[in-house]
């Protein structure tokens, strides 16, 4: 056992008293030693249960013979840090858990790990330490909350910030809002739409990594418990067997990521955590298969914000495994790849049903022909750009707007509810990408705005930040080279005219190579002051299209 190196031995008799400390018996330590990655606290609507998952996973680790030892990772609340400061530490975090994650696991020397997390960066931080550290490793998630209900309609987040946008447009009350405030996020649990911690833990469950269930088992519901305990007894024989991560996690399991990731209509920001993880696992992802792959896989599923139907709404449908059946129909799924079950993906997803055709259409009848997300190039995206295509409405799929550029977040969020946008302006907002920002901040505040005011289907926003899952409309995101770098978004001017092609993954500015030549020679870097962990991970942080990872790593 791995775990020997620090309990077994004479050698090792220092630690073994210091095990004695821990209150460890001798019957214990003669046991395997599960890290038991535990991303609960008291902040995070998504965590705040993760104690009672975690004492289930712990009683399964038991059950199979094993001795689980629980330790920490931090998680910030996207929703929480949206709109100020707090957004630039969010997408950063990533990096931090996984480090944390790897330092903890091996200078423990642990058997084998249970990964505990929920919302935002805190899936793909630790899918990241999980491909890194390669010891046997299994999730399980806090699972999605249930959605609220505003005037007898399902509602989540995303319409809490659109009714902000509504209230300054005018045709919403105060009174309007407290509504939505009190009843939009009614349970614990990751925000109840295919926002990015859903869509992240969906794709946990497709990459191999977590149980059946695992990405849509509501987290109030009793069998979420019975998915934790059999993820505490799964482990052990991960471990027995020596099933390893990169094992799992493959190229054939990523193109599948990115397949159902299409199928389902994901998260933007999958598009960033995708590509990191699967640098962790030695496997090379490139955004440019997004394409490829969205031109063959239809999109099924439309979670809000894309539509009405929202992750209890999917698990009663069938779950995850229930979309994969409907995808492999098409031929476009691996189904030899091996998974945490101990099976492949195809003898997992063998006797799937699709139980409601109107939350998972079939692939007779999809919303699309084409997938969820596109990544589109130009002079103004040399190296890419992403949209979510299922989430825009129809007529802005090929628009031509003029560019309103605003260098920063909070002056284009006073511009659009000064009433300062009109229809057929996009807004650039640059300075906001991994290096600039730094950290490149979701913004769900100007997209929700801008839909909340009555021009989502006639204002499109781009910008070298990045968008939160539950952002719809027109939002391209994760321009690349972002404008700290130089990048042509950089080089923008106000009346500049922009054309957006998405189903023809193109974006152009209507300026010349030579005008931006001469534009290049005056331009500098709008330059922030840094100081801290922001001033480091700013110095060392890649562009959005290798996942944002940083250098060295």
């Amino acid at each position: 056992m791995r775990s020997d190196n620090v309990k077994a031995g004479m050698q090792q008799a220092p630690a073994r008293s210091l095990f004695r400390a821990l209150g460890m018996t001798d019957e214990e330590l003669e046991r395997p030693l599960i890290g038991v990655v535990c991303s609960y606290n008291e902040i995070v609507p998504g965590h705040m249960h993760l104690d009672k998952l975690c004492a289930a996973v712990k009683r399964g680790v038991e059950l199979a013979g094993g001795t689980p030892v629980e330790f920490p990772a931090i998680a910030v609340c996207d929703g929480i840090a949206m709109g100020h400061i707090g957004m630039k530490y969010s997408l950063v975090t990533r990096d931090l858990i996984a480090d944390s994650t790897e330092c903890m696991a091996l200078a423990h020397q642990f058997d084998g790990l249970v990964m505990i997390p929920n919302c935002d960066k805190n899936v793909p931080g630790l899918l990241m330490a999980a491909a890194r550290l390669n010891i046997p490793t299994i999730f399980v998630s806090g699972g999605p909350m249930l959605a609220g209900h505003v005037a007898g309609e399902k509602r989540s987040l995303s319409s809490i910030f659109e009714a902000v946008g509504a209230h300054a447009a005018g045709t919403l009350s105060e009174e309007g809002v407290q509504e939505f405030v009190d009843n939009v996020c009614p349970t614990c649990g990751s925000c109840s739409g295919m926002y990015t911690a859903n869509s992240m833990n969906c794709l946990t469950e497709v990459l191999g990594m977590g149980l059946q269930g695992n990405g849509t088992i509501p987290a109030v519901y009793s069998q979420r418990l019975i998915l934790a305990k059999h993820a505490g007894m799964k482990i052990m024989e991960l471990v027995k067997n020596n099933i390893c991560p990169r094992d799992i996690m493959t190229e054939k399991a990523f193109r599948n990521a990115l397949t159902m990731d299409m199928a389902l209509g994901c998260s933007t920001n999958s598009m960033l955590h995708l590509p990191a993880i699967a640098h962790e696992a030695g496997v090379d992802l490139n955004i440019d298969m997004a394409n490829p792959i969205s031109e063959k896989t239809p999109n099924l599923c439309h979670l809000a914000p894309a539509g009405p139907t929202y992750m209890e709404d999917l698990n009663e449908a069938g779950g995850i495994y229930a979309v994969m059946k409907e995808i492999s129909k098409l031929g476009l799924l691996n189904l030899d790849c091996i998974t945490v079950t101990g099976k492949t993906v195809g003898e997992n997803i063998a006797n799937a049903e699709n139980r409601n055709p109107a939350v998972i259409r079939t692939i007779d009848n999809p919303y699309s022909r084409t997938g969820g997300l596109a990544v589109l190039h130009g002079n103004l995206a040399p190296d890419g750009c992403v949209v979510k295509r299922s989430a825009v409405a129809p007529e802005m799929l090929k628009n031509t707007g003029t560019a309103r550029v605003f260098d920063g977040e909070e002056d284009a969020i006073a511009a659009i509810k000064g009433g300062k946008i009109v229809a057929g302006d996009v807004v650039v907002i640059r300075y906001e990408g991994p290096k600039g920002g730094p950290g490149m901040r979701e913004m769900l505040n100007p997209t929700s705005a801008i839909v909340g005011m009555g021009l989502g289907s006639s204002v499109a926003l781009i910008t070298d930040g990045r968008f939160s899952g539950a952002s719809r409309g027109a939002a391209i995101g994760h321009v690349c080279p972002e404008a700290a770098q130089g990048g042509p978004i950089g080089l923008i001017k106000d009346g500049d005219i922009i054309d957006i092609d998405i189903n023809n993954y193109s974006i152009n500015l209507r300026v010349s190579d030579e005008e931006l030549a001469e534009r290049k020679k005056s331009w500098k870097p709008v330059e922030k002051p840094l100081t801290g962990y922001l001033k480091r991970y700013a110095s060392v942080v890649c562009g959005a299209n290798t996942g944002a990872i940083l250098q060295g790593n």
